[in-house]
């Protein structure tokens, strides 16, 4: 293939420019993100009328605008309602935060949260309204909407107004696009401006802050308030905005996420929702229009026709009226005021929403519930069953019924995918009821069935494929999560022999799934049952220890909560889980076939002679490009020969096995600052959370911090520690001979600690230029157990590599594993975008030493690396010259952890590690900066050529040609 030359990765070192990026949703639209500035005023005709005042609203019926009509219901009918007060709410012990539940005169639910010693302020709107609610005749619609909205409304009409608000006040905004919803988010710093005149003069008839409600979080939800009550959807505005979502678009189409994600779209049911075109692009938004280009180039923004298409304005106020009122929002505002001062606040800037249609019932749970549509059973009642006595999930096929999005036509399929980047993946996607049903959100029978499908411990499928060399991960979760369908997949990633084995990878599977179905159907023992009250105990530890989390982050999930939790169990959320009940989990576990599954596979050799006598093989079909991204696939249904043996395996294999019952639950959750001697020692003048760690060893082989936790108060610890070692970083190969170790270790620690991870307890172990780093954190009762375990664990396998291949023939299975994962993630990295490649690029150039990903490649492919190649044997001496030879190593505990016990730590981090004598200050190895060339000096170094203004210039072509974007990176 012929690479034509692309600009996408020219590089000039001037100044440093930094790129902002949003939180991404799973399968969410790009968040938004800043843009111009645009001084053009919005047409007034097309204008959504200005909010009603408060005598108006409680007269009016109807808007004078045929675009927007409102509720007939008078609000004056209704005063703000108090759902929740703050002792009714179930909170994890930690949590000092105050809660009250409200809804306004406007029927808009709020949660308001009062947190006096928070260090940022928030607010969130949940809209139950996604792609999903698209026109067919603009795809798209919902994320453009979602872009539209920041930029402008009737009270703020400049386009920069609410994001230089949040700049001003130390802040930042964003916003996602899924589904069936949409989320808008903000953050300030908790200030006042109390005595800055210019900013009141400018602040005009915004509204001020209440009692204890800072400026900053005031002038923030004014601004915010106004999206949901008289966006501008300037017309001028519109054909950049289109410009900037076609850009995702674009940026989308070199992304295998997206890609992947888009055939499970086209491969649902036209008639259902799911199968639109979430994020649109500049032809579907404008109903056909075309973006003009010159020389390759777009035209100026100058154009009005839309390419031959429409104008979305007028689709952009339907979709606002239809969607954006307070029934169909949820707020969430959180700050260090008081929460009667919250309210008003809130009632002052969001009661101006208009109310909801009469009538009108969102869809949500808690709603749903309410209305009648949804019915809970009461205990001792029988489950609801069908008119053929099958098992009834009220919320499947429900919202969109009849048009089910995933039938017997679009399942039962085998689909082969050609990846954009070297990846092997097989994924079984299976249709079952929304997990938030009525009914499986009480008992969870998922949680116990994925939680043995991804169990990692000896005896386990991903345990067996590893031991074989087939498969570098395995899991199980949530695929897709809708209102009236859910896709729960096991995702299988596979190394190059693994995907020559697939059959027998999915076979092994079916074998797997099969003795988890008969246990649950014949739970005479009752160990699914024990299963269950395992993952209950550590969901409960979990929720009351759990952290105060960042407010930004809470503000989002909390709002969207709202729609599907009653006020006072939205901390709890998904951590409630009931009792054990095997009639449902017999009726999930019954939706697990082959013929109700969708099987992908991906893997860049699909389509070559060698593959193609897999059963697996989707030979029989032809291949296709889908039309959105370009991913290229073909299908065929499952043989019904195969359905026959995955549905009913001949055999199991003997090594599976179900795992035993975890030992790494924590029995003691008691606190050491609350031990006699801590309480002797404490001092209530002293702010213990602005207090400094301790050295508590200071040796010139080991420094060890240690401070104990007496603010936070919960049972956990962390320990960290770093150990130096020049020859980390001494050449290419070293770096590589340790990275290749250090997933060595990964695969092999896994079938030791993996009860650990799922109780609560994680260890961390990674090779970084210089040195290793290890962290071993979670309940602190049993991590002195695990650092003990991952310790050993580490000078036992340096051990065994050592004695060579033939003597530990599935640990060379491992390493060879390993070497090639680190050979194909090393080799994509051309496929990064092109500010990531940009940033690695630039760093190449200020730092020394640094090795380019070419000089590691070089180790592990290529004419020498085949004269000298990398071995088991050399891996384990280069592992065990860096972490058992001459090095520094500093250390921390912090937590729940006393001085005694962090010296305990000293010890095993002694006894393992400090074997040798220490590093002298000269040996130790350092990173610098190179310092940029003058133009004249420039000159000297690369010849009188070097006429350019900017003294070095670094360009670079993308990789891809399908690569759209550009990225220029200055340095000064």
């Amino acid at each position: 293939m012929t690479r034509h030359p692309n600009p996408s990765l020219s590089f000039t070192l001037t100044i440093l420019a930094i790129v902002l990026t949003g939180r991404v949703q799973p399968f969410a639209i790009a968040p938004h993100n800043a843009r111009k500035t645009s001084s053009t005023a919005a047409d007034p005709k097309f204008a959504i009328p200005p909010p009603l005042s408060s005598t108006e609203h409680a007269t009016e019926s109807s808007s004078t605008s045929p675009l927007l009509s409102r509720s007939p219901t008078s609000s004056s009918l209704f005063k703000t309602a108090i759902l929740a007060t703050d002792d009714q709410f179930i909170k994890p012990l930690p949590d000092k935060r105050t809660y009250r539940a409200i809804t306004l005169s406007n029927r808009l639910t709020a949660l308001l949260v009062s947190d006096p010693h928070t260090d940022g302020e928030a607010a969130s709107v949940h809209v139950r309204a996604g792609h999903f609610d698209d026109p067919p005749h603009r795809a798209g619609l919902a994320h453009f909407h979602e872009h539209m909205l920041f930029l402008g409304t009737h009270k703020y009409p400049r386009e920069e107004e609410y994001e230089e608000f949040l700049g001003k006040n130390g802040g930042m905004s964003n916003a996602y696009t899924d589904m069936e919803d949409t989320n808008y988010y903000f953050n300030v710093a908790p200030l006042d401006h109390d005595h800055d005149d210019d900013e009141k003069e400018k602040q005009g008839d915004e509204v001020p802050g209440e009692g204890g409600v800072s400026s900053a979080l005031a002038g923030a939800l004014d601004r915010f308030a106004q999206f949901f009550i008289s966006p501008l959807f300037d017309e001028s505005m519109l054909e950049r905005e289109l410009r900037a979502v076609n850009s995702e678009y674009l940026n989308g189409r070199t992304s295998d996420n997206w890609r992947n994600f888009q055939l499970l779209k086209q491969g649902s049911n036209k008639d259902h929702p799911f199968s639109k075109f979430g994020c649109g692009n500049y032809n579907t938004l404008t109903n056909g229009g075309v973006l003009a280009t010159k020389n390759g180039e777009e035209e100026s923004l100058e154009t009005t026709d839309f390419g031959g298409g429409s104008s979305p304005r007028q689709d952009l106020v339907r979709f606002w009226t239809d969607k954006y009122h307070a029934g169909n929002l949820r707020l969430c505002v959180l700050g260090r005021a008081s929460l009667d001062d919250l309210q008003r606040i809130v009632e002052k800037t969001f009661g101006q929403v208009r109310p909801p249609p009469v009538g009108f019932v969102p869809n949500g749970i808690v709603d749903q519930i309410k209305a009648g549509i949804l019915k809970v059973p009461a205990d001792g009642e029988s489950h609801m069953r069908d008119q053929n006595e099958n098992f009834l999930f009220q919320t499947e096929h429900m919202t969109y019924s009849p048009n089910v999005a995933f039938g017997p036509d679009q399942l039962g399929l085998i689909r082969e995918v050609i990846p954009l980047v070297e990846s092997r993946t097989v994924k079984i996607f299976s249709a079952v009821p929304p997990l938030d049903d009525p009914v499986l959100r009480e008992s969870r029978p998922f949680r116990v069935l994925s939680h043995l499908v991804g169990h990692e411990s000896p005896g386990s499928l991903h345990h067996l494929l590893t031991e074989e060399g087939w498969i570098n991960s395995l899991s199980s979760g949530t695929g897709i999560s809708s209102s009236d369908f859910c896709l729960i997949n096991i995702a299988i990633t596979l190394t190059p022999k693994g995907m020559r084995e697939r059959d027998q990878v999915l076979a092994k599977t079916w074998q797997w799934l099969a003795l988890i179905k008969e246990s649950v159907m014949n739970d005479q023992h009752g160990i699914i049952e024990q299963y269950h009250k395992e993952l209950k105990t550590i969901t409960d530890i979990g929720f009351k220890f759990r952290e105060m989390g960042d407010p930004t982050d809470f503000c989002s999930a909390a709002a969207e909560k709202l729609f599907d939790y009653e006020p006072p169990k939205i901390l709890l959320g998904s951590a409630e889980t009931g009792e054990y009940d095997a009639e449902v989990a017999r009726a999930f576990l019954q939706r697990i076939t082959p013929q109700n599954s969708l099987i992908v596979v991906t893997g860049p050799e699909l389509g070559d002679e060698e593959h193609e006598s897999s059963k697996l093989s989707a030979r029989d079909g032809s291949w296709e490009i889908e039309e959105r991204y370009g991913a290229k696939y073909r299908q065929v249904r499952t043989s019904e020969d195969l359905v026959e043996e995955w549905n009913h395996p001949p055999e199991i294999d003997e090594r599976l096995r179900l795992p035993g019952l975890n030992e790494f639950i924590p029995n003691d959750l008691s606190l050491r600052c609350d031990d006699d001697e801590s309480l002797a020692s404490f001092d209530p003048n002293v702010d213990y959370r602005k207090q400094h760690p301790s050295l508590i060893v200071d040796t010139p082989k080991l420094r060890m911090w240690h401070k104990m936790d007496r603010f936070f108060r919960v049972p956990k610890a962390s320990i960290r520690l770093q150990l130096t070692s020049p020859n980390v970083y001494r050449s290419p190969r070293s770096i590589t001979l340790n990275r290749i170790f250090q997933k060595v270790l990964s695969d092999d620690l896994n079938s030791f600690v993996y009860d650990a991870s799922i109780a609560g307890c994680n260890y961390r172990v990674s090779c970084v230029p210089g040195s290793y780093r290890l962290s071993v954190s979670g309940y602190s009762e049993k991590l002195p157990h695990l650092l003990d375990v991952v310790t050993s664990r580490i000078a036992s396998l340096i051990e065994q590599m050592k004695e060579g291949e033939e003597t530990h023939p599935a640990l060379a299975g491992t390493f060879l594993k390993a070497k090639e994962n680190l050979l194909r993630q090393t080799k994509n990295y051309i496929y990064d975008s092109p500010y990531e490649t940009g940033s690695y690029n630039l760093r190449t150039l200020l730092e020394t030493p640094v090795w380019h990903v070419n000089d590691y490649i070089a180790e592990m492919e290529g004419p020498e690396a085949d004269a000298d190649p990398l071995t088991m044997k050399e891996c384990a001496e280069a592992a065990e010259a860096c972490l058992f030879g001459r090095c520094k190593t500093v250390a921390l505990c912090i937590g729940n952890i006393n001085e005694k016990e962090s010296k305990e730590v000293a010890d095993v981090i002694r006894r393992h590690f400090l074997r040798k004598r220490p590093l002298l200050d000269d040996e130790t190895p350092r990173f610098r900066s190179l310092i940029l060339p003058t133009k004249g000096e420039a000159t000297r170094i690369f010849g009188p050529g070097c006429d350019s203004k900017v003294p070095v210039i670094y360009e670079a072509l993308a990789h891809s040609e399908s690569e759209e974007n550009n990225s220029v990176e200055l340095m000064m």
